[in-house]
């Protein structure tokens, strides 16, 4: 019984750190993005994939947030995330589109999985 109690705490925390790591790349990429739009353009413009990425990448945010709170919300949510990077990515990616999910939704997937899996596992034993 410890020992699964122990395997839930560290896939935890292996699923936040994991979370929150790419989130904060991602949040440094969009960023990045921003400024150097701003800087080229001289203007506030924002295309649409822009907003959609920044809308995924509150998503995410909320997911390592709520991971410190609830796990099955926060796995949903980090799941969510990384299925809706890959529909970005295939709409609005130009080439190596696995390549490009697998750097950045990849680790949402696995981070929600792990979390996912730590929520069952303190759930079965009760």
């Amino acid at each position: 019984m410890e020992n699964v109690n122990r395997a839930a705490r560290l896939m935890r925390w292996v699923a936040r750190i994991i979370a929150t790591l790419i989130t904060i790349f991602g949040a440094m990429m969009l960023i990045g993005e921003f400024v150097s739009e701003l800087l080229s353009e001289g203007s506030m413009t924002t295309s649409t994939e822009g907003v959609l990425l920044g809308i995924i990448g509150l998503i995410a945010l909320a997911g390592c947030i709520l991971s410190w709170l609830r796990d099955f919300p926060a796995g949903i949510l980090l799941v969510v995330t990384s299925a809706a990077l890959g529909a970005h990515i295939g709409f609005f990616a130009g080439r190596n589109h696995f390549l490009v999910w697998t750097m950045l939704g990849l680790p949402y997937l696995v981070a929600g999985v792990l979390i996912l899996s730590a929520w069952r596992l303190s759930r079965n034993n009760r």
